[in-house]
């Protein structure tokens, strides 16, 4: 799923709320993700198991989300991504999603990494990959460790089988910030390097009750982070965030996302001509 001369776009709703809105949001981003050659991933939870509060929406449950990507994984012929909390929720998920992706509070839990990625490469399963988050709360460098943890469970990885993905880093109360030069050391342990954009301006818990965000930096992380070197990006969109179910602040709307991957997608062709 990574080509070294393409853009790989990760992308679709925070929480899979409702199939018409993820079959409107996949078809838009299949549409404007192929006019300009770029690799297209779509994304959505089954569960938001980590929400600030406990009143907040955790989604629809994972037969219904499971459901979801299914159809779209098959309606549009696109690999789909979704998040996984627990080691008894990987089997499922893994006979339906081409990547399972470990949230970033999650990423060095040993046992969710070694039972997520014994599913990649095996013909019990459909998923060919593993997107690990790098936790808010690791260095850059630190990641080395969480890699090495995951090819001791399956020694027979190739490069395009276990991802790494930047969300931004703890940076006081209710902040994170992005330092693009860990972009580098991530580089290092040898695997595809995401961009989480709309994640990274996320304001952990700044609302009270709710995590806060500002989405207006989030088109000057993904410009950065492609100019840095990395492989893909990783969007959060949706019809309308401002209504959006979880993490409406930090979300993109679908006009903002198609303007956006037009910028990234040039970027991306300028760096690769050197």
């Amino acid at each position: 799923m990574f080509k070294s001369n393409k853009l790989t776009i990760i992308a679709g709703p925070c929480s899979l709320e409702c199939i018409d809105m993820c079959m409107e949001v996949a078809e838009f981003a299949v549409n404007a993700t192929t006019k300009l050659g770029i690799e297209f991933i779509f994304k959505g939870s089954f569960d938001k198991a980590n929400r600030t509060s406990a009143n907040s929406f955790r989604g629809n449950g994972m037969e219904n989300g499971l459901s979801i990507l299914s159809l779209i994984r098959k309606e549009f012929n696109i690999p789909v991504l979704t998040d996984v909390h627990e080691t008894y929720q990987v089997d499922s998920v893994a006979k339906v999603v081409d990547v399972i992706q470990i949230p970033a509070y999650l990423c060095r839990q040993t046992s969710l990494i070694e039972k997520s990625i014994k599913t990649v490469d095996n013909n019990n399963y459909i998923t060919t990959a593993l997107n690990i988050k790098k936790g808010q709360f690791l260095a850059p460098w630190d990641c080395k460790m969480v890699v090495e943890k995951a090819k001791c469970f399956n020694p027979n990885l190739t490069r395009n089988q276990l991802w790494l993905t930047e969300r931004g880093t703890s940076f006081g109360y209710n902040n994170l910030v992005v330092d693009m030069k860990g972009i580098y050391y991530l580089k290092k342990t040898g695997c595809p390097i995401i961009m989480d954009a709309t994640h990274a301006v996320q304001e952990p818990g700044a609302n009270g009750s709710s995590s806060g965000g500002k989405r207006y930096l989030v088109p000057l992380l993904a410009r950065a982070a492609v100019a840095a070197g990395v492989d893909g990006v990783f969007l959060e969109i949706h019809p309308d965030p401002d209504n959006a179910l979880s993490d409406g602040p930090n979300m993109l709307n679908l006009q903002q996302f198609k303007s956006l991957i037009n910028e990234l997608s040039r970027i991306h062709e300028l760096v690769n001509e050197f």
